[in-house]
């Protein structure tokens, strides 16, 4: 079912800032308020669905670490983190995802950088750049992994830390519709899963609708592997539950790693 060939990134991006302008619950920044306490020590953040990210998973102390969020814009992680202390960059493929952390920086008077691109290409940054790089579910809007994982360890410093958050790829096998609709897990798909390859553009716009973001399932071998062909050694592992999502209660959606580039 291969349409005329689809530039994820562009096509994605067009998604994503057109979320932002419909409200996506993950382009709400935060208030005012929480960075308020974030500047008290009062602060959480979340790597994979509503689950705050064990604080042991960070420096005990942000203040001027270097701290790249990637695939992370929207207002959220990063304006807590650089209240919180951290010198922090966010990278993201959605000008207007990136515009929401301008917003809060603004308004809250905050020292943060934002940068628009791929996060399979980091050039614009330098070898050894982070202390710290904190990457929430989002790799499922690539198609290939590994340039992410090689690009993450790269830009960080010797003992630094890659917080990754990814989708369990068996959810990609029930009928979203059934799922969603009438809470029915049934099986209609094979793994690996892309929306180009299991549906025509005329079917992903009935089911998704035209402008949907494109989403890739990538497996525990190019999630948890991957990282450790790129050199990483992974120091911690933790899952989550969908928000709301009617399989919940049988598996979890999420997954995270903790993982350390050797000194």
């Amino acid at each position: 079912m291969q349409d005329i060939e689809i530039d994820p990134v562009a096509h994605n991006r067009a998604a994503w800032d057109k979320y932002v302008q419909e409200g996506n619950e993950w382009s709400i920044p935060v208030s005012a308020a929480d960075v308020e306490r974030a500047r008290a020590g009062d602060w959480s953040v979340v790597l994979i669905g509503h689950q705050p990210v064990d604080r042991s998973w960070l420096p005990a102390d942000l203040t001027g670490k270097d701290l790249l969020c990637l695939a992370s814009g929207g207002g959220q992680q990063g304006p807590v983190l650089a209240a919180a202390g951290a010198s922090v960059t966010v990278f993201d493929n959605s000008p207007r995802q990136l515009g929401q952390d301008r917003n809060v920086a603004e308004r809250d008077g905050l020292e943060l950088r934002t940068v628009l691109g791929d996060m399979r290409d980091l050039s614009v940054f330098a070898d050894a750049t982070f202390d710290v790089v904190f990457h929430p579910v989002s790799n499922l809007f690539v198609p290939d992994l590994s340039e992410v994982w090689r690009e993450c360890f790269r830009v960080l410093r010797p003992g630094g830390s890659l917080l990754a958050g990814f989708v369990n790829p068996d959810v990609y096998l029930f009928d979203h519709e059934a799922l969603d609709e009438r809470g029915e897990m049934i099986v209609v798909h094979k793994l690996p899963y892309s929306d180009i390859t299991c549906y025509s553009a005329e079917e992903r716009a009935a089911k998704f609708g035209a402008d949907a973001a494109l989403e890739y399932s990538h497996t525990l071998a190019d999630q948890i592997g991957g990282q450790l062909a790129a050199g990483f050694v992974v120091a911690g592992f933790t899952e989550a539950p969908h928000q709301s999502s009617a399989s919940a209660s049988y598996m979890s959606h999420y997954f995270a790693t903790l993982a350390v580039k050797p000194d």
